[in-house]
């Protein structure tokens, strides 16, 4: 019986001195701290490890964690300058730097730092419109950390950093937006449409421009080319003319040549006929015209020797005979009445003749230079209209 009371005591010592051990040794994890109060009263914060305290004296309040922390506010309404409601959601990273304040001086500094965040919120968006709510959030931010790290030092905690999560404007609002942003990018897209029209248009008119201006190029220089031929064309004619000393007849002929193409042209109803071709006509038919007449036969010589009135073989085309021309006519036997006379009108009416063809041929020739001079000046005309129509 004593062995059993004995081996009782003993158990109740060693439990006992196991609840003393344990409320005498306390483990604070690291990154934490627990304050000790004795009596009532703030003894001391345990540090990270083993510390040890006196049991049923020292009583021992919950771990804080000295760790940053991450705290995220729902939606708080915010009305801004332009009296427009809006929710804003934050979210605030703290860390605890003191924990005897952080469990003294405030109950619960979740709850306080919400509320003053809320606070600030209202005071500061409330003097912005919406507008720089939307577009200043680095701004709010900032705003908002330097107060909240200034009022939340006495309380041992540090705001290291406070974001703004959402800004929820009203259903209205954001309808609006939507309209204005969807009428900024038509805005945009017609913009960026007109300036490729635009471009396109200006190289389109680039390639016409040099298109013209190659054309314009070819067009000159087939002119020029066109005009040096035909001017070469022209000179060579014109002292083939002049250094061969070309026959009358021959030029008759090559205006009677270019009759007929005066009617090739088609629609003509009628043709001019220029004076020039009625001196051709009336010089090819005196050149026809002499070639079947012959020439006038001049007085032979008779028996009388030279420098006598002797017998003529044939009548002179322009002595007459005695009744018409009231001269004697000649007999058979060379007499000398009317020879004289006969001999010199045949001479005469021959002179008059030559000067007669010698007055054409020159005035014929005039025309043949007037004519080549007409042509070598539209030549010139058209040489100059190619360098005008040219590029500039």
């Amino acid at each position: 019986m004593e062995a059993i009371v004995g081996l009782v005591i003993a158990v109740i010592v060693v439990v006992l001195m196991f609840v003393f051990v344990v409320k005498t040794v306390r483990i604070v994890p690291q990154a934490r701290a627990r304050n000790v109060e004795r009596f009532g009263r703030y003894r001391k914060t345990l540090e990270p490890g083993m510390n040890f305290i006196i049991p049923f004296v020292d009583r021992v309040k919950p771990l804080i964690d000295l760790r940053e922390q991450v705290v995220a506010f729902k939606g708080q309404p915010v009305i801004t300058e332009d009296n427009l409601v809006v929710l804003i959601d934050t979210v605030l990273f703290f860390q605890v730097t003191d924990p005897r304040a952080a469990d003294y001086e405030i109950v619960n500094y979740i709850q306080a730092i919400e509320q003053l965040t809320a606070t600030m919120l209202r005071s500061v968006i409330g003097s912005m419109d919406l507008e720089q709510t939307l577009t200043s959030r680095d701004r709010i931010n900032n705003m908002l950390r330097g107060v909240l790290d200034e009022a939340s030092g006495k309380w041992g905690i540090r705001v290291t950093r406070v974001e703004i999560k959402a800004i929820d404007p009203p259903k209205s609002v954001v309808d609006a937006m939507e309209k204005q942003m969807r009428a900024e990018r038509e805005k945009r897209a017609a913009i960026l449409t007109a300036e490729g029209v635009r471009q396109s248009k200006i190289l389109t008119a680039e390639g016409e421009k040099q298109s013209n201006i190659l054309r314009a190029e070819g067009d000159k220089q087939s002119q020029i080319l066109r005009a040096e031929g035909q001017s070469q064309a022209i000179g060579t004619v014109f002292q083939a003319v002049h250094h061969n000393d070309a026959d009358p007849k021959v030029l008759a002929y090559q205006y009677l040549q270019t009759l007929p193409q005066l009617a090739q042209a088609e629609g003509n109803t009628f043709w001019v006929i220029p004076s020039e071709v009625t001196t051709a006509l009336k010089t090819l038919s005196t050149a026809f015209g002499s070639d079947n007449a012959g020439q006038p036969a001049a007085p032979q010589a008779g028996p009388g020797g030279p420098g006598r009135p002797g017998q003529v073989t044939g009548a002179a085309p322009a002595a007459l005979p005695a009744d018409a021309a009231g001269q004697p006519s000649l007999t058979a036997n060379g007499g000398t009445a009317g020879v004289p006379e006969a001999a010199g009108e045949e001479k005469a009416a021959e002179d008059e003749a030559v000067e007669e063809r010698a007055v054409e041929e020159r005035a014929h020739t005039r025309d043949e230079l007037a004519q080549v001079e007409q042509e070598v000046a539209a030549v010139e005309r058209q040489v100059a209209e190619a360098e005008r129509f040219g590029p500039r």
